[in-house]
């Protein structure tokens, strides 16, 4: 009984960019909207309604983008008011609406995801690409809290030995280029003592054994399975042209055929794979709860 974020990171990876992927290169208002609202109930579902300010933004986001096309394209034949000599059209406004919420949407799904996708996930990830870059990547992750909590000491210490004394301009540059002078000085011989301890302890050979703590499962595998069969139909029903939609010179739309209905299930149903599996396991909980 595991929950979305307990997936193996390479099926939850796939996922995310499966929903974001279509979302960002298909601008059918329908699909647009679905994006939209996934990410919202996705991101609620899993910080729930603390978030005030980021919610915020993102509106305030959406109204910014929606109303700067409008002022910025004056393209489309419905004019619905002039200002300063310049068309304001239905066309540019409705495009600017789908635009801005097919990007709200977006960063609501990558906000989900960096929740989700901890930094030993993403180190998992790139490990199974090329484990260079994930040496590179991890070193970095860890050397930025290394150099915050060695500048605060070397801080800390300058002022013990009467640094900053004089509490002026000039003796306020100096305090900090010696404080740096300091830093990257202690840096750059942790980097050296970082290299020889890795070469001791036998970086670079071949055959050497990883440490992968995830593991996949037949979850995982359902997961991708049903991700890439969705995918599919989604990528198949874009090529042939059934979410064709034009916002200039006129809207044009034409009549939802099957295809684009079963398109847009399929990426609903796309969407919705984490709350049905959210949902699974609530019931199975409760279930054994009233068992207990």
């Amino acid at each position: 009984m595991r929950q979305f974020s307990d997936y193996n990171p390479a099926a939850v990876a796939v996922w995310f960019f499966s929903v974001t992927g279509i979302a960002m290169f298909c601008s059918y208002p329908p699909l647009t909207a679905i994006t939209a609202l996934g990410g919202i109930l996705f991101y609620l579902l899993g910080a729930g309604f603390s978030h005030g300010k980021t919610h915020l933004f993102f509106g305030m986001l959406f109204l910014v983008l929606a109303l700067a096309n409008p002022l910025i394209s004056h393209n489309g034949v419905t004019v619905l008011f002039v200002l300063n000599h310049n068309p304001v059209t239905l066309e540019a406004l409705l495009y600017g609406i789908n635009s801005a919420a097919m990007i709200v949407g977006v960063l609501y799904w990558f906000r989900s995801f960096t929740r989700i996708m901890t930094s030993e996930k993403l180190l998992y990830l790139t490990g199974m690409l090329t484990p260079k870059l994930s040496l590179v990547l991890s070193m970095a992750l860890r050397f930025v809290p290394l150099l915050r909590r060695q500048s605060e000491k070397i801080h800390d210490s300058q002022l013990a030995l009467g640094l900053y004394r004089e509490d002026n301009m000039p003796d306020l540059i100096k305090g900090k280029m010696r404080e740096f002078s300091i830093l990257i000085t202690w840096a750059l011989e942790n980097g050296i003592t970082t290299a020889d301890s890795m070469t001791a302890r036998g970086y670079g050979i071949r055959h050497r054994s990883t440490y992968r703590r995830f593991r996949f499962q037949a979850g995982d595998i359902l997961l991708l399975g049903v991700t890439a069969v969705l995918l599919g139909i989604c990528a198949y029903v874009i090529h042939r042209g059934a979410f064709a939609f034009a916002f200039y010179p006129a809207v044009t739309m034409q009549p939802p055929g099957y295809l684009a209905v079963c398109g847009l299930l399929s990426y609903a149903v796309l969407v919705l794979l984490p709350f049905g599996i959210e949902m699974e396991v609530g019931i199975r909980w409760r279930s054994l709860l009233s068992h207990m």
